[in-house]
């Protein structure tokens, strides 16, 4: 990192807002929270160990932790605001704030104080259900509100002024309503809308494996996967943003969020793409584009994935399976990216001096892998579920940790105690942050829940016609009314909330009007289509806080920025179009090993086509002519099935069209490198009879 750089500074600032911990406390202050942030974590480590509770119950404890956590950290406005100072106050929890987090705590319990009465009258609730379930409603809009910005809680009033105004709307539009009553009893006092699956997954599933992440990131690993990239990759042509993408990848083996990941891996290989040429919006927009892209990654891919088992029907493990290609071709697509900006940047690597020894590397954080090749062991060998896989995963990495620290305080003659006591305190911090790091997630799954219990009273089915009406029944153009809503409504949701919307809406639709088509979409393509297109709205500008927090480090404008990083990432989303009209991308009723690994190398090749033609770049610049071969190339290596139908070739041979994919490819390939060559060799003629000639006006012969 370059000398006197402020970045640490920036990029803790871009944590806090993510995290909503932007109040800086007192002793008193940041022991309550201290306290009610480990007693959350220390919960959800019993559940999955040895405690056994109702999943409603969990459900509302695990809401009033984070409603409790977050009124006391974040503060009503961020900024200030004449007349209203009191509520931008950040050097302090002001008397109103204990107040909320109080209240908000004690509504979403009610649930379990009340839990045998309310199951008695349910549906028939009494005026003090209506009450608390209202002003449920409202701190938990107000709490989303603080932590992930208005958009959610705006289209959640929009829906619930939509369920209480339908009777009145033009007939287009017209539904039949709800009241009060049902409306309480659905959202506030039941498992359909505030409790439901989202928040179910949050509480049983997400905040194991959010916390995993968070006593690796303590412990180190994001730093290690960082310089162990730069050791294998640095020396090579682009060398930072090539480990940029491959660290970023790594670190969202274990990370649900891209602005933690940025934070994370930012710092240390945004000023080296700098320093090796990357103009400073390039080297910040490669950096958003490989951390988006991180949630994407197997097995933990932000708490989206585990719901998406749940809405399925599905294993976890299933959608480890279906993602896994689609994900590590992306990603090999950013990859190819940085390369080909390399070339047409004429970006070399990094001196042998700036780059960290891979044995050394690999020795001081080898121990990094062991929890992950545990918790990897746990879901594909043994089948085990994801809570207690993530669970014993934890209590191996607790125990590295101590060990660890005990160790280096014997080397370093400390005391055996003192090294413990060490690992304590990182394994403390750790519970707290996150903690943290889970507010945002389980109050966009609690706040989205609204949205879906809404859906699930009847407006799902008006919507779904005015959707499909939009489209005209045509399903390419469903796919891109869908990305694009996702795109739009991703700028001010994160990926979850994004996700539990759009697929509320859009996913059974693209399997209906897929099937009209006679094209056999599965539902697992149409909600991992949601899924995708949820995550690249990260970076979408004017908002996309990626872009925002990447920025910061690289010293670039923003929005350009921002920009970039969508054109990277929308470079790739080729690979999610194609797998909803080709399920075999993402192994749908695949279980041979060899018939996957050709599907994956096929996919790699047709990413890499694709992306040439996308940068106008292989060896040199691409011709108009040559174009077509790219394009050409990509789709039958991605979908050999639609060239298949095509010539009218049986669908069971079209695996032998990858030699024509292959050719097509290698045909503009060799031609590129015949013009590069065919280049070369102009230019040394040139300077040869300029030699010439000079030696000659000079009087001097060879």
């Amino acid at each position: 990192m370059p000398k006197g750089s402020s970045e640490p500074k920036i990029t803790d600032d871009f944590l806090k807002k993510e995290t909503g911990d932007v109040r800086t406390l007192g002793r008193y202050e940041a022991l309550v929270t201290g306290a009610i942030a480990v007693l959350w974590a220390l919960f959800q480590l019993a559940l999955a160990g040895f405690l056994v509770l109702d999943s409603t119950k969990v459900r509302a404890i695990h809401l009033a932790f984070a409603m409790a956590l977050l009124f006391l950290l974040d503060p009503c406005l961020k900024k200030q605001v004449k007349f209203f100072n009191f509520l931008s106050v950040t050097d302090r929890i002001p008397v109103i704030d204990y107040l909320l987090a109080s209240a908000g705590a004690l509504c979403a319990l009610y649930i379990v104080f009340d839990y045998n009465g309310l199951a008695l009258r349910a549906g028939a609730p009494i005026p003090r259900d209506l009450v608390i379930g209202v002003i449920l409603v409202l701190l938990l809009l107000e709490s989303a509100r603080r932590v992930i910005g208005p958009a959610l809680p705006i289209i959640a009033i929009v829906f619930t002024a939509y369920a209480f105004s339908g009777p009145y709307l033009p007939y287009l539009f017209a539904f039949k309503g709800v009241s009060v009553t049902k409306y309480v009893s659905n959202i506030s006092l039941s498992t359909e809308g505030i409790y439901g699956i989202p928040l179910g997954v949050s509480s049983s599933i997400v905040y194991l494996f959010v916390l995993l992440g968070a006593l690796l990131d303590r412990a180190g690993a994001g730093m290690f996967f960082t310089n162990l990239a730069l050791s294998l990759l640095g020396r090579y042509k682009g060398g930072p943003a090539k480990a940029a993408v491959v660290s970023s990848g790594a670190t969202g083996l274990v990370s649900g969020s891209s602005i933690a990941n940025i934070v994370t891996t930012g710092p240390f290989t945004i000023p080296l793409m700098k320093q090796v040429g990357y103009p400073p919006k390039k080297a910040a927009a490669t950096e958003v584009a490989a951390s988006t892209d991180g949630q994407l990654m197997p097995p933990i891919m932000g708490a989206a994935a585990f719901i998406i088992a749940e809405y399925v029907n599905v294993p976890y493990i299933a959608v480890v399976k279906a993602a896994a290609i689609p994900a590590f071709v992306s990603y090999f697509g950013l990859f190819c990216i940085t390369h080909l900006e390399a070339s047409k940047h004429g970006i070399e690597g990094l001196a042998k001096e700036d780059i960290p020894g891979f044995l050394k590397t690999l020795r001081g954080g080898v121990h990094f892998f062991i929890p992950l090749a545990m918790l990897l062991y746990e879901l594909v060998w043994l089948r085990h579920s994801p809570e207690l896989a993530a669970f014993r995963s934890i209590l191996l990495l607790l125990l590295i940790i101590v060990v660890r620290e005990a160790v280096r305080a014997r080397q370093q003659r400390r005391g055996l105690l003192s090294g413990i006591a060490a690992g304590l305190k990182i394994i403390g911090a750790a519970f707290i942050q996150g903690s943290k790091n889970m507010m945002s997630v389980a109050l966009a799954c609690a706040a989205a829940g609204i949205i879906v219990g809404i859906v699930n009273m009847g407006i799902g089915g008006m919507i779904t016609q005015i959707v499909e009406g939009l489209a005209r029944g045509n399903i390419y153009l469903l796919l891109i009314i869908t990305a694009t809503a996702s795109l739009l409504l991703g700028m001010g949701l994160p990926t979850t909330a994004t996700y539990i919307v759009m697929a509320s809406l859009t996913a059974p639709i693209i399997v209906q009007v897929g099937t009209a088509y006679g094209l056999a979409i599965s539902i697992m393509a149409a909600h991992l289509f949601c899924f995708y297109f949820g995550i690249l709205a990260d970076d979408t500008p004017p908002v996309g806080l990626a872009a925002y927090a990447a920025s910061a480090i690289a010293e670039s404008e923003p929005i350009p920025t921002g920009i970039q990083g969508f054109l990277y990432d929308i470079r790739t989303s080729v690979i999610a179009f194609m797998f909803v009209f080709n399920p075999d991308l993402i192994l749908h009723e695949i279980s041979s090993v060899p018939h996957a690994l050709l599907i994956f190398s096929m996919a790699l090749i047709g990413m890499s086509a694709f992306e040439n033609f996308a940068q106008g770049w292989c060896f040199t610049r691409n011709k108009l002519y040559e174009v077509p071969f790219f394009l050409g190339a990509a789709f039958i290596l991605f979908h050999p099935g639609g060239l298949a139908s095509m010539i009218n070739l049986d669908p069971s041979l079209k695996y032998y069209l990858f030699p024509v994919g292959l050719g097509l490819y290698c045909v503009v390939i060799a031609w590129q490198r015949f013009r590069v060559i065919r280049a070369k060799e102009k230019r040394r003629v040139v300077l040869f009879d300029k030699t010439v000639d000079v030696t000659k006006n000079g009087k001097k012969h060879r």
